[in-house]
């Protein structure tokens, strides 16, 4: 079976899982316990994957943290029986616990993977620093780049320079411009010559996988993703990027000298300045995207609880096809149950 066909009898489990990750998690909205928000979505995950026929590396997550819950780096997705699919996978059971925890918006649940050519060829390239600065931006503005070769799309143009050629590319002046970024010091030059220039700012202060793949979503109200956050959420994007027709820039950075010399042990002087893009990070033809809000974001609504009734939105996308699917669903809390892998039973949702 070629692997277009293998991706779209696969493909719904993925938002199987991001929406029993989403649902399982509701319950912790706002309570001020992150930790156990995110062991809630893990659980779900895990309990949706460990009934699906394929073999699935994660390749792109958190690393083992001491008592601390997570699907991490090495861990197997998948009943990985012999002659199944196998697949890198890349996934932040919650973007933005911290938001859950508090109750505020922009938190979703997300995953994406791309099968592998054969077992010996990476699909996914992971970055080695903790942090990457971002420029990510929408298919009309890569277009405009294809366009004119000597463009100033890049990490190292002036801000202003970058945002006039964005501008046009979208039949905007620069003040029309609407620029996410996270709200970190971190961010504080990027937020500074966004104001000089005099286009408007959407903070965000955490869950910046929405944030970056929203230029390429028309109707998003956000044109430009200019920040510094998670190398992981980096390669997320690039993977809704490859399936959206839009692009990102990333480039390690660092916060200190500790953490430049940490990377430096297993990178190169070239790797450690290189600037990838969504093609080298996600490199085959293969890319499936799949995310569920847990709260409202430029993305998706979160989880809408009416009496009986769960509602949930996700967004599924494939880079083969380039279609975008748009998933209401109503789950009926009278008959819904999710299975964990703690106990590998079903439980109710509420």
């Amino acid at each position: 079976m070629s692997y277009q066909d293998i991706e779209r009898t696969i493909e719904f489990e993925f938002v199987r899982a991001t929406e029993n990750a989403a649902l399982n998690t509701i319950k912790w909205l706002g309570r001020g316990e992150k930790e156990e928000a995110d062991a809630a979505a893990c659980d779900a995950i895990y309990g949706v994957f460990d009934t699906v026929p394929m073999r699935g590396a994660v390749v792109i997550g958190e690393g083992i943290k001491d008592n601390a819950p997570g699907i991490f780096l090495g861990d197997r997705l998948g009943t990985w029986a012999d002659g199944s699919p196998c697949f890198d996978i890349a996934l932040d059971p919650i973007d933005g616990t911290t938001n859950v925890g508090k109750g505020l918006p922009n938190a979703i649940s997300v995953i994406s993977a791309s099968q592998r050519p054969d077992a010996d060829s990476p699909a996914m390239i992971n970055i080695p620093s903790f942090y990457v600065e971002k420029l990510a931006y929408g298919p009309r503005v890569v277009e405009a780049m294809a366009a004119h070769p000597h463009h100033p799309v890049s990490l190292d143009a002036p801000v202003y320079e970058l945002l006039k050629f964005v501008a046009g590319a979208l039949r905007k002046r620069v003040p029309e411009l609407v620029v996410a970024t996270i709200d970190r010091p971190r961010s504080a030059l990027i937020i500074e010559q966004v104001r000089r220039a005099g286009s408007a700012l959407r903070m965000i202060s955490d869950g910046d996988v929405t944030a970056a793949v929203a230029p390429s979503l028309a109707d998003s109200g956000v044109d430009l993703f200019y920040g510094i956050g998670g190398a992981p959420e980096g390669i997320l994007t690039a993977s809704a990027l490859k399936c959206l027709g839009g692009d990102i820039q990333l480039r390690m950075w660092f916060k200190d000298e500790q953490q430049w010399a940490d990377t430096a042990r297993g990178s190169s002087a070239a790797e450690l300045r290189r600037v990838f893009f969504s093609g080298d990070l996600v490199p085959g033809k293969s890319a499936i995207f799949c995310a569920t809000g847990i709260t409202d974001s430029a993305l998706l609504p979160g989880v809408k609880l009416i009496g009986e009734t769960a509602t949930t939105h996700s967004i599924l996308m494939r880079a083969k096809s380039r279609t975008v699917r748009y998933i209401r669903a109503a789950h009926n809390l009278k008959e819904k149950t999710i299975r964990l892998r703690s106990d590998r039973t079903f439980h109710t949702v509420i």
